[in-house]
């Protein structure tokens, strides 16, 4: 898509519902296929007769995506979008998982003990670390830590809510990230959504090592041919 031809959404409204996350799904909904930046949905997040901006708003966005099963596109799926940009192509919705486990009060509590109230993610030797309250530099905001199986949902879905060893302590943002990791609905490792999460240096290392596998050159030109010819 050519820079100039992108197609920028509205704030309508007024929006008057009485979640955020109710909020945020209206102004969507109002914009199908149109672009809103970070700045709309948090001018539409904030309470209608308040005025308060909530600190979970970026939360509730993904809660759209992983809980109630819409695509909101950000600059990881679509090249054309830039960072704090997000697009609803559509009104239709995912499947979703079944209606999930939590634990109870007191694992959690051990839980949070265990990770000294920080979030326990590791990718590639790297914790994340994050904890509650504080400011996520990818996001922006406010890390709220919930609880996560260790084993996904779809696979394991009767984790014991009196185990501590079955849980973990996630910031919203690899919440989203572990969903996306597997598919809800068969179990199965979700590999759209992982390339889609992927950095653009990581699609590059993926997009080779695909033509590689089917059989196929990337040119210095960007051309691509078969290398049997």
């Amino acid at each position: 898509m050519v820079e100039e031809k992108k197609l920028y959404g509205q704030i309508r409204g007024p929006y008057n519902q009485k979640t955020v996350k109710k909020r945020i799904e209206a102004l969507f909904l109002d914009n199908l296929g149109k672009i809103l930046t970070s700045e709309q949905i948090k001018q539409v997040a904030k309470d209608p007769y308040t005025g308060k901006q909530p600190e979970n708003w970026h939360q509730r966005l993904s809660e759209l995506r992983t809980d109630d099963g819409y695509t909101i596109l950000t600059w990881r799926n679509r090249g054309d979008l830039r960072v704090e940009e997000y697009m609803m192509p559509s009104a239709d919705k995912r499947p979703t998982a079944a209606k999930r486990l939590r634990p109870t009060a007191q694992t959690w509590k051990l839980v949070l003990e265990r990770a000294g109230n920080r979030c326990e993610w590791e990718e590639d030797g790297q914790a994340c670390r994050l904890g509650e309250g504080d400011t996520d530099p990818v996001s922006g905001g406010r890390v709220r830590l919930t609880p996560d199986h260790k084993a996904p949902h779809s696979v394991n879905p009767d984790t014991d809510p009196l185990d501590a060893t079955q849980w973990r302590a996630l910031c919203g943002r690899h919440q989203v990230m572990k969903r996306n990791y597997w598919d809800s609905t068969t179990g199965k490792l979700n590999i759209h959504a992982i390339i889609q999460s992927a950095t653009r240096a990581e699609k590059l290392i993926a997009f080779r090592f695909l033509l590689d596998y089917f059989g196929y050159i990337l040119h210095a030109d960007g051309s691509i041919t078969r290398a049997d010819v």
